[in-house]
C-alpha cells in the first residue's frame, strides 16, 4: 500500500447537523458574525478528476490506491437541487458547479436544467456557472447551454504544450482545451473566464503568452496565486509569484488601468487594457487577502457544507436531507451555521504566517470542495 494513500474521511471531516430547536427564517439576507452575507454557493459534483495537477491532485497522492467516494455517498441531482433551492431562500443568487472535474459527472446537463429552474425570492433566475479543466468541454458545451448554464470558467495554466502537459501530469494536449474554449464561445457560454494558477519556477514564463493569446477575444484571463489549499500539494511560499508582479509584467507590454469590482465580494482585482483590448483579473489570496467580504459557501459532493476554502472541517447536511427534516428545518440549520461563521484564514495567515504545525487539523483538499 502506498504510504501516501489519503482517505476521503481524513480530508472531509464534518460535524453531523441536526434540525435546530430555534428557527432561523429565510428572509433572503443571511449574515455571518462579521456581517458578510451568503450570496454564492459552490457545489462539488464529483471528487474525481482526469488531470493530476501538482497544486491540486498530485499523482503521488491521488494514485491507483486513492479511495474515492462510492457513488451511493454522492448527493443525487434531486438532493443537490433541493439544497440549492433552500440556499436561494437565504440570498444565494450565484451557483458554481465544480469538482474535481464536474464534466466527469454523468448526465450533468440534467442537474443544470434542474438548477436553472430555481428562482430567487425576487423571482430572478440564478447565475449558474461551471468551472472545468476544459478536457470534455468541446463535446459538452452545446448541451450545457441548452440546459440553462450561463457561463464557464476554464482552468488553463499555460499555452506551451510541453509546460501544459507537465502541469496536468497526464500528458493532455493544450490544443484540446483551446478547442473546448472555442466550443463554449460558439455555444454562447460567456463571458468566458480562463484561470491560470501561477507557480514560480514552473509556468511564470507563460504569463505574457497567455495575455497575448486572449487579449481582444472577449475572454477574461485571470491569474491566481499558488495557494496553500489542503495538505497534499507541497505548498511553499517561495513558489508564490505575487499578483502585483504579474500585473507589472503585463503592463510593460500592454498598459493597464484599474477597474472597480463588478460585484460585492468579487475575488479578482480587475485591470483593463488601456487600448480597449478587454480586461484581466488577479486573485491574490496569499498576498492580498479578501476575507473581509467573502460571501461564498462550499458544498461537497456528499453534502458537507464548508465555510472557507481553507477549512479543516465542515457541517454534514446529508442526515437532514435523507432523514425526515423539512425544508424549513434545513433552512434553519444552514442559517445557524452561517450566522456562527467567523472564518478568515487568509487574513490571519498574513498576520502570523502559514500554518505549518504538524498537529494542526488537516485542511480540506481543493479537489474535494472545488477552488
Amino acid at each position: 500500500m502506498n504510504q501516501h494513500v489519503v482517505h476521503v474521511s481524513e480530508i472531509g471531516r464534518a460535524r453531523r447537523v441536526a434540525a435546530p430547536e430555534r428557527a432561523v427564517p429565510a428572509t433572503g439576507v443571511l449574515l455571518d458574525r462579521l456581517s458578510r452575507p451568503l450570496t454564492d454557493l459552490r457545489i462539488s459534483v464529483t471528487d474525481r478528476c482526469n488531470f493530476r495537477c501538482s497544486y491540486c491532485m498530485p499523482k503521488e497522492v491521488f494514485d491507483k490506491d486513492y479511495q474515492y467516494l462510492p457513488h451511493s455517498a454522492l448527493l443525487s441531482f434531486e438532493e443537490i437541487t433541493r439544497l440549492a433551492r433552500i440556499f436561494a431562500t437565504h440570498g444565494v443568487h450565484k451557483i458554481r458547479l465544480t469538482g474535481g472535474e464536474p464534466l466527469l459527472r454523468k448526465n450533468l446537463e440534467v442537474l443544470v436544467e434542474q438548477l436553472a429552474a430555481i428562482r430567487t425570492p425576487q423571482g430572478a433566475p440564478l447565475d449558474l456557472t461551471l468551472t472545468t479543466n476544459g478536457s470534455l468541454l468541446a463535446r459538452k458545451a452545446e448541451a450545457l447551454k441548452a440546459a440553462g448554464l450561463n457561463r464557464v470558467t476554464v482552468s488553463l495554466d499555460g499555452l506551451d504544450d510541453t509546460v501544459f502537459r507537465s502541469m496536468n501530469d497526464v500528458d493532455f494536449p493544450v490544443a484540446q482545451v483551446l478547442a473546448g474554449i472555442d466550443a463554449a464561445h460558439a455555444a454562447g457560454l460567456g463571458p468566458i473566464k480562463v484561470n491560470m494558477v501561477v507557480k514560480r519556477g514552473t509556468n511564470e514564463q507563460e504569463i505574457l503568452p497567455m495575455a497575448r493569446r486572449f487579449r481582444g477575444t472577449g475572454v477574461v484571463l485571470r491569474f491566481i496565486e499558488y495557494m496553500d489549499v489542503g495538505a497534499t500539494n507541497g505548498w511553499r511560499m517561495d513558489e508564490v509569484l505575487p499578483s502585483a508582479e504579474v500585473v507589472a509584467r503585463i503592463a510593460e507590454e500592454f498598459p493597464l488601468a484599474p477597474l472597480e469590482a463588478s460585484a460585492p465580494g468579487e475575488t479578482a482585482q480587475r485591470w483593463a487594457y488601456r487600448d480597449g483590448g478587454g480586461e484581466i483579473g488577479v486573485i491574490s489570496s496569499v498576498t492580498q487577502a479578501f476575507c473581509h467580504d467573502c460571501s461564498r459557501a462550499r458544498l461537497s459532493t456528499e453534502g458537507k457544507l464548508y465555510l472557507c476554502l481553507f477549512a479543516s472541517s465542515g457541517h454534514d447536511l446529508r442526515p437532514l436531507l435523507r432523514g425526515d427534516a423539512d425544508d424549513a428545518q434545513i433552512a434553519s440549520a444552514i442559517g445557524h451555521i452561517w450566522q456562527g461563521r467567523t472564518d478568515r484564514y487568509s487574513e490571519l495567515r498574513a498576520l502570523r504566517g502559514p500554518d505549518t504545525d504538524a498537529a494542526a487539523p488537516r485542511r480540506v483538499e481543493m479537489s474535494y470542495i472545488g477552488g
